[in-house]
């Protein structure tokens, strides 16, 4: 079971919270990251993308570079952690909140299925806004027996799924969705990508249907549990699956943590 601890920043400091009333409260900007024994991924970017997403206004009321660095203080150095820091509203006040929480179990496969009511997302390119949408929408695929559920755009194409990045494999070809579909701009898929280009992979950006990925191998990516496979598309297309390449990649991304 997680175990979370809620902090305020409340003149130049984290204030710890008894009490959390959420009522009123919406969330305009979230990040989160996993750490492990004191080592996490890519966390420049997280913290680029974090602060990227609030308004200038925010930024210089807040101080939210000194409330980031004061949130890694707290992040214990041994363990499994996964924290997230939230720029939240409430009425007209903005409210810098960081969570500390235990990390979840951890996983390397999930089933997927196809979320059919339209696109739900309302503000697709921030993280944030739409966390609790998709937690219903995630709630939604668990009662089908599935694990996540993927998105598709107006024209019913892939972009993500409820709470991961997507890209697929077409032969030696590392695939994923076009660049101007609005999406999350996934840290981890980032990180995929980057290596690839630095190992000399072959990446490329396509438009497809869900019966246009059959037969390729596909990956959901997020920051808790780095890359999954997908190992089955319930009322989705049949997938594949290359032997020891997920383990593989797997590894060079442990490679690539660094120290908070």
């Amino acid at each position: 079971m997680s175990v979370e601890s809620i902090y305020r920043w409340h003149g130049g400091e984290l204030i710890a919270l008894d009490y959390c009333d959420m009522t009123d409260v919406s969330v305009e900007v979230a990040d989160s990251w996993f750490v492990t024994d004191g080592t996490a991924l890519a966390l420049g970017l997280h913290r680029e993308r974090f602060l990227d997403s609030i308004a200038t206004d925010a930024r210089a009321t807040n101080r939210a570079d000194d409330f980031w660095a004061a949130a890694l203080a707290l992040i214990p150095r041994d363990g499994n952690w996964f924290p997230r820091v939230e720029l939240q509203r409430r009425g007209d006040a903005q409210l810098l909140v960081f969570r500390l929480r235990t990390a979840p179990e951890r996983h390397n496969n999930l089933i997927e299925t196809t979320w059919p009511d339209g696109d739900p997302r309302t503000v697709p390119r921030i993280k944030g806004p739409d966390l609790e949408t998709m937690t219903r929408v995630r709630t939604s695929a668990q009662a089908r027996g599935a694990d996540e559920a993927i998105i598709l755009t107006r024209d019913g194409y892939v972009v993500e799924d409820s709470h991961s990045g997507l890209l697929w494999w077409r032969g030696d070809i590392l695939c994923g969705p076009l660049a101007e579909f609005e999406r999350v701009d996934s840290v981890t898929v980032r990180s995929v990508l980057t290596l690839a280009t630095a190992l000399g992979v072959e990446t490329f950006e396509e438009a497809v249907t869900p019966g246009e990925i059959a037969d390729t191998e596909l990956w959901s990516m997020n920051a808790l549990h780095g890359i999954r496979i997908v190992t089955r598309w319930i009322d989705g297309p049949p997938l594949a699956q290359l032997p020891g390449r997920l383990a593989l990649w797997r590894a060079r991304m442990d490679a690539l943590r660094k120290p908070l």
